[in-house]
């Protein structure tokens, strides 16, 4: 039987640029007609990846369509960052881009590290731990439900019938700093050793005692795929930074095996965890 290669899914822009489009009735043909574009199939590329959108052509459908706002800002948004090798992501529009990327790119991984020196990665934290967070950081209360609804729904990463691998590089400070009242802590704990458990997922934390590592420099998640080339994303407080470059992969890639090597084997995360938990219910 012959292989069957799968289909590459569609890129955040091609997505976006056919919702629009399919929203208005418009087919692909008659769109390539209104930007001024006589190229068969030309709509099609963009739609699939095979050809990036660029901001000009992506005005062009702007205009032709009639967005709104937020379609025009979010259309925008994702044609700059189209074929970049780094994206940094500051505005609203263009950190809905990246959110975008992220999601999709998370749709089709099989491999993902994260290294997260301070904080349980939002894929494995709690709802009430979500919550919690969320208004320590003022976000408007009524935003905090569908963003916890957001963040929850990227534990199918993990879940799915097919998921991919996580293996999360956590500092121990990461157990030790509460974000939240002593009960909702407790539960987290428990939670992330629930987590552990799964075959598909390795918890490994980076004691106090393990000396310099590349975990102290900062937090990212590299996720690989075998229908997408791999990317790094990076959370900058307030923006964020998406590498696609093989250089940028390579090292961030060298970095996860420095700090593996300092970091607990995953029986011996799980102990401590316990231990933690232990203390804490006792204190």
């Amino acid at each position: 039987m012959a292989d069957i290669t799968p289909k590459r899914p569609a890129p955040p822009v091609g997505e976006a640029l056919r919702r629009a489009r399919e929203s208005r009735g418009i087919s692909q043909r008659k769109l390539g007609v209104l930007v001024g574009h006589t190229s068969p199939g030309l709509v099609s590329r963009w739609e699939s990846g095979d050809r990036d959108l660029s901001p000009e052509d992506a005005q062009g459908v702007i205009d032709a369509l009639g967005l709104n706002e937020e379609e025009a800002e979010e259309l925008l948004a994702l044609a700059r960052g189209a074929g970049q090798t780094r994206r940094f992501a500051v505005t609203l529009p263009e950190r809905r881009a990246e959110l975008a990327e992220l999601l999709a790119a998370e749709r089709t991984a099989t491999n993902v590290i994260q290294v997260a020196p301070l904080q349980i990665p939002g894929i494995l934290q709690t709802a009430d731990v979500i919550r919690s967070q969320m208004r320590a950081a003022a976000v408007p209360e009524q935003e905090i439900d569908e963003r916890t609804f957001t963040r929850i729904g990227r534990r199918d990463l993990i879940t799915r019938r097919k998921p991919a691998h996580l293996e999360v590089l956590l500092g121990e400070a990461a157990l030790l700093h509460r974000i939240a009242d002593k009960d909702t802590w407790a539960d987290q704990l428990r939670y992330l050793n629930d987590m552990g458990e799964l075959p598909n997922v390795d918890i490994r934390i980076v004691g106090f005692d393990s000396g310099w590592s590349p975990l102290l420099v900062g937090a990212y998640m590299l996720i690989e795929s075998d229908q997408a080339a791999p990317i790094v994303s990076l959370d900058l407080h307030g923006s964020g930074l998406t590498l696609r470059s093989a250089g940028d992969i390579a090292r961030h890639r060298q970095d996860a095996d420095a700090v593996r090597e300092k970091a607990m084997s995953p029986a011996a995360t799980a102990e401590l965890i316990a231990k933690v938990l232990h203390e804490l219910e006792q204190g």
